[in-house]
């Protein structure tokens, strides 16, 4: 019996069978024949046309698994970067979605047995970011396509730019306050020093004026103009003589003065180191801490990272390097927080009054956004502080 022309019947009602996904054990990927039943594709093995490819792929039979493996690998890495793009998604969609084609090269005829070898073997050939989760397996994409490194490197060319225009712009502001103190002359400040006489016997004189004892006569205006220096140099000598004679407010003032020069400076110096210790500063910044990166202007790559501060530089910027990645960032303060720690774990803390030392999380306040520490060095060792702001201590690296 001839074969059923197209439009007949028979040809029509095969084709419409033909639809759709037939099972994978009866498919020949060497005649690239599906068959519909365990029956058919028991002919097809029997028939001439397979037993000549057969021949042919007993010559040399890893150079067909190489190119069907070949077509694989490009057909489903082709269909994930139309697809998905660099996007993480679960290995098993991109995989029914490429067997939904009717003249795709299954899986059996490749090097690999299961999707999960496939999967693997992408991950290890650095085509794709794989993941092993409860869900499965999932895979990103990853473009090494020439024009998207050449825009990704503009990118990182531009981040860079804008980061040494700052840089740039900050040191010239550095350079002009420094030459502008090189500027201004030191002025010499006075020195003061105490009346003091080595002996009883030695005299106090004044120099005076000439135009300090010539106002002298405007006080007394029917004095002779002969007698009004002369009374206005007694006066003088009489105030003079009079501070000698009683020594008690000379000799106690500088007694005093003394005294307060030696125990209030002490006081004072105490005084000042409280107020410094108590006033917070604007600057937190401390090596071997744990902080969080929390500006989105280096990329999703890097936000709500956790890094360990290995440098600080002017007080406001760190030299940080990622936890995870390894990788080494210059960071604002302001690009950065502290990070709270478990309950019994150690911390530095980083403002306020103990600022530099080391202390144990002890409890968490969530109403008052504070936390109870024990201090575990410095001279206040073993003493337990309250009531300090999550933003005054980290995490130690």
């Amino acid at each position: 019996m001839g074969k059923a022309d197209f439009l007949s019947p028979k040809a029509i009602a095969n084709r419409i069978k033909s639809k759709g996904l037939q099972k994978l054990r009866w498919y020949c990927q060497m005649c690239q024949k599906q068959c519909r039943d365990e029956n058919g594709f028991k002919c097809h093995c029997m028939s001439e046309s397979h037993q000549r490819q057969l021949l042919l792929a007993s010559e040399d039979p890893n150079q067909f698994m190489d190119l069907f493996s070949d077509e694989f690998r490009t057909d489903f890495l082709e269909l994930l970067r139309r697809r998905f793009g660099t996007k993480r998604v679960h290995n098993n969609i991109i995989y029914n979605e490429y067997i939904s084609h009717k003249d795709h090269v299954h899986m059996n005829s490749t090097q690999w047995e299961t999707l999960t070898d496939f999967t693997k073997w992408l991950g290890r050939e650095g085509y794709c970011k794989v993941d092993e989760t409860p869900k499965g397996w999932y895979i990103q994409y990853v473009d090494r396509d020439p024009e998207t490194i050449r825009r990704q490197e503009e990118q990182e060319k531009k981040k860079k730019q804008d980061l040494d225009d700052e840089e740039r712009s900050a040191k010239f502001i550095e350079e002009q306050v420094r030459r502008g103190r090189e500027g201004k002359e030191p002025e010499e400040e006075p020195v003061f020093t105490e009346l003091v006489r080595e002996s009883e016997e030695e005299k106090v004189a004044f120099n005076l004026s000439k135009g300090a004892c010539a106002a002298g006569p405007s006080a007394g205006p029917s004095a002779g103009p002969s007698k009004g220096p002369s009374l206005a140099a007694n006066a003088l000598r009489a105030a003079s003589s009079a501070k000698r004679k009683d020594p008690s407010s000379h000799g106690s003032e500088g007694r005093d003065k003394k005294k307060k020069s030696a125990l209030d400076e002490i006081i004072e110096m105490e005084e000042q180191k409280k107020k410094k210790a108590t006033v917070k500063l604007d600057y937190w910044l401390h090596t071997d801490i744990v902080v969080k990166i929390v500006t989105k202007r280096l990329g999703e790559k890097y936000y709500k990272k956790k890094a360990v501060i290995k440098e600080v530089q002017d007080k406001y910027t760190a030299i940080v390097k990622l936890v995870d990645s390894g990788d080494k960032l210059k960071l604002d303060q302001t690009h950065v927080e502290t990070v709270i720690p478990a309950p019994g774990k150690r911390v530095v803390i980083v403002n306020g009054q103990h600022r530099g030392t080391e202390a144990i999380l002890e409890g968490i306040d969530e109403k008052k956004f504070s936390a109870t520490l024990q201090l575990d060095s410095g001279h206040m060792k073993g003493k337990r502080v309250e009531g300090i702001p999550y933003e005054d201590f980290s995490k130690m690296a």
